[in-house]
C-alpha cells in the first residue's frame, strides 16, 4: 500500500495544487485521461483558438454592411487544427512528463481510481493508495442522449469535433447552450452549412429572458436554427447521417456529414464510489462542499477531503475552478487559519457570434428575491452610442438590474461585440459594492468608445444622483 501526504484526483486545476509547500512531502496525482484537464485539451483554450479566426472570417459580412468589399475564400482547417493542437498537445505532454519524471516527491498514476474509504483509494489495477489529504478534481464529460445511432462514426462531442480531418460541409449541432452556440458560430463562419437544433423554444435558455430572445434572433440570421425539436434517432447511409426529430408531433428530417452533440456535461464523480461512502451530491452528481471546499457527508465536512472544479460546483467554469484551487491551496497549507470561497459574483461569457457575458441575477431571479417593485431594469442598445453608430449595430444590448433602495447592481447581461470585455467593470462594481450612481458619475467614460453603452445603461437605470456625486 502506497501512502501519501496529498493525493489529487484530476490533472486540470488540481495540478496547480502542488506548490513548494509539498517539496518535502509525498504527493500523488491521479488521472486516467489527457493530462491537463478539460480547459487545456478540449475546452476553453482550443475552442477560443478556433473562435478568433472564425471572428476574422465573420467580419467579411459585417464589413459589407459598412461599404467595404472583402472576400473570404476558405478556411485551411488542417493548418488551423495543427497550429492549435501542435501547441496544446506539447503543453499537455510536457506537464505530464514534469509530474511523472522530474519531481522526486510526486507520483503520477494514469489509472482510474475509486474510494474504498474516505482516505483510501484503489486503482483499476488493484493498487491501494492512502493519503492524509485527498482533493477530488475530476472534471466533467459530455452527455449523450440515449437514442439509436448516437455512436455512429461522424457523431462527435466537443471532446472530438476539433480534431476532425476536414471542415464538414453540412454540420448539425444538437443543443442550445453555450458549447453548441460557440461551435455553431465557429463552423458557420468558416464555411460549414450549420443547423443548430434545440429541444426547447429558444437558445441560451439559462440566460436572462431578454438576452436569450435576442440571441436566438441573432443566431438565426447567421446559421440554421430549429427549435422545439426532439432527437429520435440517427441513421447512416453511405457518408450521410440522417437525423430524425419530432416537433409538435410531426417528423423533422435533417441530413449532415457530421453531427456535434453538445447537450451538456456531467461531473466525473459517478465512478469514484462517492455515493457508497455517503458523500453529499447535487442532482447532477457534483459533490457538495462547504465554504472551505471541504467535501460534505450528511451536511458535515469529511476530514481531509476537498473538492474543486466541475466535480464540486455547478458552474463548470475554469475561472471558478482556479479560484477554488487557490482557496484549497491555502486551506491545505494553513488548516488552522482556513479561508472561505467567495461565490457571490460569478461571471461567465459565451464566445459565440454575437458574444454574451453576464454576472449576477436574471430579471426573473431578482424580482423573485427582492420583489417586483424593488428592482430597476434597463436595456441599452449598442446602437444608441456613437461607436454603435460607427458599427451600424442593430443587435447589441446591455441589460442592467439594480436594487431601487440601495442603488447596487443585482445583475448585468450583455450581448454583442466584445461583451466579455465590456462586462468586467460591472463585475468589479458588484464585487466591491460600488453603487450605480457612483459608477456612472464618479469616473470619466471615454467618448466615443463602445464602453459608453455601459455608462448610458447605468444612467438609464434612473438611480438618483446624490449631492456629492460629480456632475
Amino acid at each position: 500500500m502506497a501512502h501519501y501526504d496529498l493525493a489529487i484526483i484530476g490533472s486540470g486545476s488540481g495540478n496547480s495544487l502542488i506548490t513548494e509547500y509539498w517539496d518535502d512531502k509525498k504527493v500523488a496525482i491521479i488521472d486516467a485521461g489527457i493530462f491537463g484537464g478539460t480547459c487545456l485539451n478540449v475546452g476553453c483554450i482550443p475552442t477560443k483558438m478556433f473562435v478568433y479566426p472564425a471572428q476574422l472570417a465573420a467580419s467579411v459580412a459585417e464589413a459589407e454592411a459598412l461599404g467595404i468589399s472583402m472576400t473570404f475564400e476558405k478556411a485551411n482547417w488542417e493548418a488551423m487544427r495543427e497550429r492549435i493542437f501542435g501547441r496544446i498537445d506539447a503543453i499537455s505532454e510536457a506537464g505530464k512528463n514534469y509530474r511523472a519524471h522530474e519531481l522526486e516527491n510526486v507520483t503520477l498514476y494514469t489509472e482510474h481510481v475509486s474510494f474504498v474509504s474516505p482516505n483510501e483509494l484503489r486503482t483499476e489495477g488493484g493498487q491501494a493508495i492512502t493519503a492524509e489529504k485527498i482533493v477530488i478534481a475530476t472534471g466533467s464529460r459530455a452527455v449523450l442522449p440515449q437514442v439509436e445511432g448516437i455512436d455512429l462514426p461522424g457523431v462527435h462531442t466537443s471532446d472530438t469535433i476539433m480534431r476532425i480531418e476536414a471542415l464538414p460541409k453540412r454540420l448539425v449541432i444538437l443543443g442550445g447552450g453555450y458549447i453548441a452556440s460557440e461551435f455553431a458560430a465557429v463552423f458557420s463562419a468558416l464555411g460549414s452549412d450549420v443547423v443548430q437544433v434545440n429541444r426547447s423554444s429558444a437558445l441560451m435558455r439559462q440566460q436572462d429572458a431578454d438576452i436569450s430572445a435576442a440571441f436566438t434572433t441573432a443566431a438565426a440570421k447567421r446559421w440554421g436554427v430549429e427549435l422545439d425539436a426532439v432527437l429520435r434517432g440517427i441513421e447512416k447511409q453511405g457518408t450521410t447521417l440522417h437525423l430524425q426529430f419530432e416537433r409538435d408531433g410531426e417528423p423533422l428530417h435533417l441530413e449532415a456529414d457530421t453531427v456535434l452533440v453538445a447537450t451538456g456535461r456531467t461531473p466525473n464523480t459517478d465512478a469514484l464510489g462517492a455515493g457508497a461512502l455517503g458523500f453529499d451530491r447535487r442532482a447532477d452528481g457534483s459533490l457538495l462542499v462547504d465554504g472551505y471546499q471541504r467535501i460534505l457527508a450528511s451536511g458535515k465536512p469529511v476530514p481531509g477531503l476537498f473538492g474543486i472544479g466541475d466535480a464540486a460546483n455547478p458552474e463548470q467554469l475554469k475561472h471558478v475552478a482556479n479560484r477554488e484551487a487557490r482557496v484549497v491551496i491555502h486551506n491545505l497549507e494553513n488548516p488552522d487559519a482556513m479561508r472561505r470561497m467567495d461565490r457571490r459574483f460569478v461571471p461567465a461569457a459565451v464566445f459565440s457570434n454575437p458574444q454574451i457575458a453576464y454576472v449576477g441575477a436574471t430579471e426573473a431571479q431578482a424580482r423573485a428575491e427582492y420583489g417586483a417593485d424593488a428592482v430597476l431594469s434597463v436595456i441599452q442598445p449598442y446602437g444608441s452610442t456613437a461607436y454603435g453608430w460607427a458599427m451600424e449595430d442593430s443587435e447589441g444590448i446591455v441589460k442592467l438590474l439594480a436594487h431601487k433602495e440601495t442603488g447596487l447592481l443585482l445583475g448585468a447581461h450583455i450581448m454583442g461585440h466584445e461583451a466579455s470585455l465590456l462586462i468586467q467593470p460591472l463585475i468589479q462594481a458588484m464585487a466591491t459594492g460600488l453603487d450605480v450612481a457612483t459608477m456612472a458619475r464618479g469616473q470619466f467614460w471615454i467618448h466615443p468608445a463602445l464602453s459608453e453603452v455601459v455608462e448610458n445603461a447605468l444612467l438609464g437605470l434612473g438611480v438618483p444622483a446624490r449631492a456629492s456625486d460629480p456632475l
